[in-house]
């Protein structure tokens, strides 16, 4: 019985050791950015979406964790003003786009990380569209208080099939590609 109380100390204060290393860095939604590109046949559009809140995990120097909420009504296309960014802006609101009146936020829940070079993780993590989790990798590089990533997300995934040439015949020039592209920068 000594024994069993020994260990369950020993434990405690191991667990405890390791939450005391832990550091949870909120980034700073106003500073930190979301730049998202939709291309399709005819050309691009681009755009911004808001963090709603976000932080990093670090243990010591290292990356350890890290999640994330978007605030989908903030979505907006950039690359447009006056009627037709209003139009581009409503049409990717809508429920056959990103549905951001029954889904006005998106998750990303970092699930595991790997060192990849000095500054850069590879990450996998859950992301959340339209109340629909799958998993998506990317490489992000930490200096300082910044941290820097560019991935792709096929849309498609996530029940976003609006001109997509994989589900719709016939669109021609009106196709636009499954992936988006998203480049984002965190401050904290």
């Amino acid at each position: 019985m000594k024994n069993l109380k020994t260990i369950a100390i020993a434990l405690f204060v191991a667990v405890a050791g390791i939450s005391v290393n832990a550091q949870t860095k909120k980034i700073d939604v106003k500073a930190s950015t979301i730049k998202w590109v939709g291309k399709k046949v005819t050309g691009e559009h681009s755009g911004t979406v808001n963090f709603k809140e976000g932080s990093l995990v670090f243990k010591g120097k290292k990356l350890a964790g890290g999640s994330f909420t978007v605030d989908m009504t903030s979505l907006t296309a950039t690359d447009l003003t006056g009627e037709y960014q209003g139009k581009l802006n409503g049409h990717l609101k809508a429920d056959d786009f990103f549905g951001t009146d029954k889904f006005p936020t998106s998750k990303l829940v970092f699930k595991t990380i790997g060192a990849k070079s000095a500054d850069v993780y590879t990450v996998t993590a859950d992301l959340t569209i339209k109340g629909i989790t799958k998993p998506v990798t990317f490489d992000i590089t930490v200096k300082g208080n910044t941290a820097t990533t560019a991935f792709k997300v096929d849309r498609t995934k996530y029940d976003i099939k609006y001109g997509s040439g994989s589900f719709f015949d016939g669109l021609g020039d009106k196709t636009i590609n499954d992936e988006f592209e998203l480049a984002v920068a965190l401050k904290f």
